[in-house]
């Protein structure tokens, strides 16, 4: 990392407009940044809602190199915001970033937890996923064309459930910049209901998570805030997306749907509705998040390699056992999530259990409860 580097970390309240400058500049001339995750504003009100959000400010040779935004619990750095935080990094100038194996170093923490990380990285144990991205540069009508080329059954199959609920329920209507909090609220609910059922744990539960999208959604700034877009039918809501966009990007974060309308695939449905709206408004790329839910391949024609893993800082517990089990990473995304969400022993220890409780559910490997209860002692 270099004798020279010295970190200052602040609160986010604490950013001098000078600095908060630097930052846009530093993000607006490097792509690896356009993500809204790495817009200060997102950095400001966390910092207002997520207990021990900071920011460490970078300084090389007497000038600022970067920042690193991020929350602390216990010996561990995590990205600021989490879980909810897809995307994440040092924001720095060309070539004057620590290595992110050095980091848990240089901030005296025991590990780095990442997930979606944007930047190269020699640090082991770390795993390279996908997020994938549908790329409208060429506008709405380029963008549908080429996608109902290449998947016409699927994209005809979509078109028939649209007009099915027209029939059923009414006409469909979109709007793509709601900030209305209850029906925020009532997103937040199906999402509870949701995670109840998968045996997930309940990332709303704590509190401050759910007042973390209240606040994002009242941001309405020219190149930055929060969207809640809402599908309804027949003047009912059905279906809803919150979403996060700066500058052309926008960010598809947290949808759910009323469960009585699955058959229409409302979801999807919304997602189309959005993109053609929001191609009209200037957005060029949306961003589906991590790969792995299969009806993102019909609409994603980009990739982008991040990095999801624990880095340890040299002489830290390893847990070895745990980690070259099959379900590790699995275990870790779980424990991540508790212990992000979580800022009590009592509330780790509640999702803890429950996260064990789900995962012996799924397997016949009651081994990994107890590396999760590992985790909660570490």
């Amino acid at each position: 990392m270099g004798r020279d580097l010295t970190i200052e970390t602040v609160t986010p309240a604490e950013l001098s407009p000078d600095e908060l400058a630097l930052w846009s500049d530093i993000v607006a001339a490097d792509a690896r940044y356009a993500s809204p995750y790495f817009h200060p504003r997102f950095t400001q009100v966390a910092g207002e809602v997520a207990p021990g959000a900071a920011v460490a400010i970078l300084h090389r040779g007497g000038e600022i190199a970067g920042f690193f935004p991020h929350q602390r619990r216990g010996n561990t750095i995590q990205p600021i915001a989490a879980p909810l935080n897809d995307y994440h990094g040092v924001i720095a100038r060309p070539g004057m970033a620590p290595a992110l194996e050095a980091l848990p170093d240089l901030f005296g923490a025991s590990a780095l937890s990442v997930n979606g990380w944007v930047g190269a990285s020699q640090a082991e144990g770390l795993i390279a996923g996908r997020t994938l991205q549908a790329d409208l540069s060429q506008g709405w009508v380029a963008y549908d064309a080429a996608r109902r080329e290449a998947n016409r059954k699927y994209f005809k199959d979509k078109d028939r459930s649209r007009r099915s609920l027209e029939r059923d329920l009414g006409e469909v209507r979109v709007t793509l910049d709601g900030r209305d909090p209850a029906r925020l609220d009532r997103l937040i609910t199906l999402k509870r209901e949701q995670y109840r059922g998968s045996g997930r744990h309940d990332i709303f539960a704590c509190g401050w998570t759910a007042d973390l999208l209240h606040a994002l959604l009242q941001i309405d700034e020219p190149g930055f805030g929060g969207r809640l877009a809402v599908l309804e039918a027949g003047g009912e809501p059905i279906a809803y997306e919150y979403g996060l966009a700066a500058g052309d990007h926008y960010h598809f974060w947290i949808p759910a749907y009323e469960a009585a309308t699955a058959r229409y695939s409302p979801g999807i449905l919304l997602s189309l509705e959005t993109m053609r709206q929001g191609a009209d408004l200037g957005f060029t790329s949306f961003d589906y998040g991590f790969e792995g839910e299969a009806y993102k391949k019909y609409f994603c024609d980009r990739s982008q390699t991040v990095l999801e893993g624990v880095v340890r800082r040299a002489g830290s517990p390893a847990l070895a056992s745990l980690s070259q089990h099959r379900l590790a990473l699995s275990v870790r995304r779980r424990w991540a999530a508790i212990d992000a969400c979580e800022t009590t022993l009592a509330g780790r220890a509640r999702g803890v259990a429950s996260a064990a409780t789900a995962v012996i559910g799924r397997t016949r490997a009651p081994q990994i409860a107890g590396g999760l209860t590992t985790l909660l002692v570490l």
